[in-house]
């Protein structure tokens, strides 16, 4: 397996664009594990709870990419506050145990994630517009007010799975 780190803010509107694309061209390339990696684009002091909410999932073993694809959904379809604990347990329960879910949330086990990804993403890979991908020494980033296009992670995904 080839892992690719995709960066995405779960409230930027290019990350859901390149996030719908990455989920429909990922069957296509099955040597491709990816690792998901929520950041901040305007980070602030607290912890974002999309951030933990998405640690909490995979921990309970929650389909990565139909879980995104529903918190992508409630935002920008639905108008969904995915501040708020039970709105992302109700997101969740399609996945994973509801009640589990807002345990392991609630024990702040992923707050630092919110600090770790968002230095890892600006400060360690240089990261200045997300959509962002990197494996290994490839690197794809979003172009500001532009995203990143369907032939751009075609490309890449091509070049990261060898």
């Amino acid at each position: 397996m080839n892992k690719v780190q995709f960066i995405y803010d779960y409230q930027c509107p290019f990350c859901k664009k390149g996030f719908d694309i990455l989920a429909e061209l990922l069957p296509g390339y099955p040597k491709i594990e990816i690792e998901w990696v929520p950041v901040e684009s305007n980070p602030g002091p607290g912890a974002n709870p999309c951030i933990e909410a998405c640690y909490t999932a995979m921990e309970l073993g929650a389909d990565m990419v139909k879980y995104n694809a529903s918190v992508f959904k409630a935002i920008f379809n639905e108008g969904r506050n995915t501040n708020k604990p039970d709105v992302l347990a109700g997101i969740a329960e399609k996945f994973v145990n509801r009640a589990d879910f807002s345990k392991l949330l609630k024990s702040g086990k992923y707050t630092s994630k919110n600090k770790e990804n968002n230095d890892l993403a600006y400060e360690k890979e240089g990261v200045w517009y997300v959509p962002s991908l990197r494996a290994g020494g490839l690197k794809l980033d979003a172009k500001g007010g532009v995203g990143i296009s369907r032939d751009e992670l075609k490309a890449f995904l091509e070049k990261a799975s060898g």
